[in-house]
């Protein structure tokens, strides 16, 4: 396929760094962010004095608890006397932190650019569903007060009408993404589980169960993002962004097909063309796909080109997407495994295909021999789909 863009700039991200995800971590934001970020520069033999620009990701202020998040994080982010910018777009905040990062070096703005991306969600509050109390629109669906499971029940059930999934294939999702959790020492909730266990956990909103979904999280994560010429004098075995692509849905949850997510297709697309990519499911070795809930994994499996529609829980179960599979998927743990502080939770999957790519992922590292990798996230009110590409 021909590229349908060209930069003067090749961009690479040559270090990364993660705190543990956790519930209820000790540290402030601005001390989680840091220690994100000081892990990144060390890896990419970097100091703070040594970047040009610091891009920073994370979602609602009221997560955090503080006025004018961007600000306050740009401390603890080394944005002191630096350009700085904060992105956000829910939970595709993640993986777009990394996505303006290179267009911050990509555009010749500057060398080198430390993303970090911060959420702590668990402290001063029973949980984060009483801050998306007041995302809905208030003429048209307040009035039946939603929340947020209860919209993604709607979508899952979907998913299953349609293509006739059952709920144990969907739960395969969770009981994978928990076992490859064990090998992650970031990772939350690691866990040896089985269908049955899943089937077993407590109703939130049918077919939503406990152990379908991902835990309230707190965490960090940075990476460094660096000019070719740059990061050639710095690494040996740069990784680098060979495609990004982004699209909004209609903002209307109910005028969209609840069974298929066109955003992230569309912002697939976007990324593979750039990339070059005509086969998705031929040529991309590892994947890190949003898996907030197991059932999104699928969904987003299926838009990301890697299954056909309503074939991806039948790939699972055959094995395809097990870390030894044909394209393994989540070997981090994923959001179910690792966690979700919702900004972080999406640049960590960009860092698990950096560390795959670059043979640094440890116990996670998937048994296949790896060179290209997609990380994707979601997030705003369903609608908002952000995909990276990167090779090595």
């Amino acid at each position: 396929m021909k590229v349908n863009i060209h930069l003067n700039k090749r961009v690479a991200v040559i270090g990364a760094g993660l705190t543990p995800f956790r519930r209820r971590l000790l540290e402030t934001p601005q001390e989680i962010a840091w220690e994100a970020a000081s892990k990144a520069l060390d890896e990419a033999g970097l100091e703070l004095k040594d970047i040009d620009c610091v891009v920073i990701g994370s979602a609602p202020d009221a997560f955090d608890g503080v006025n004018l998040k961007g600000e306050y994080l740009s401390h603890g982010s080394g944005g002191i006397r630096k350009p700085v910018s904060r992105v956000y777009v829910g939970g595709a905040t993640g993986v777009m932190t990394a996505i303006a990062g290179w267009y911050h070096v990509a555009s010749g703005l500057c060398q080198k650019v430390l993303a970090v991306a911060e959420e702590k969600m668990s402290p001063d509050r029973p949980h984060p569903q009483a801050i998306f109390r007041y995302i809905w629109d208030p003429i048209l669906e307040k009035p039946l007060n939603p929340n947020l499971i209860w919209i993604f029940a709607m979508e899952m059930h979907r998913y299953m009408a349609t293509y006739g999934i059952k709920k144990e294939e969907i739960a395969l999702v969770s009981v994978k993404n928990k076992r490859n959790a064990v090998n992650n020492p970031y990772a939350q909730l690691g866990s040896n589980i089985t269908v049955e266990d899943v089937l077993k956990s407590e109703v939130l909103v049918w077919p939503v169960q406990l152990l379908d979904v991902s835990p309230v999280s707190d965490g960090g994560a940075a990476i460094v993002l660096a000019s070719e010429d740059v990061a050639r004098r710095y690494t040996d075995t740069p990784v680098w962004v060979e495609g990004v692509g982004w699209t909004l849905d209609n903002t209307e949850w109910p005028a969209r097909d609840l069974s298929y997510a066109r955003y992230v297709e569309f912002a697939a697309r976007m990324a593979y063309k750039m990339a070059g990519i005509e086969r998705p499911n031929k040529e991309i070795d590892v994947a890190e796909p949003y898996d907030p809930f197991d059932y999104k994994e699928l969904h987003h499996l299926e838009a990301l080109q890697l299954a056909k529609r309503g074939e991806a829980p039948k790939l699972l179960k055959e094995g395809v997407f097990d870390i030894d599979g044909d394209i393994p998927s989540s070997p981090s743990g994923g959001l179910l495994g690792v966690g979700n502080p919702i900004a972080a939770a999406g640049l960590m999957k960009v860092i698990s295909i950096y560390w795959q790519l670059k043979g640094t992922a440890g116990k996670m590292q998937v048994k296949r021999p790896v060179h290209t990798g997609v990380a994707q996230a979601w997030g705003d009110l369903m609608q908002a789909g952000t995909v990276i590409v990167l090779r090595n």
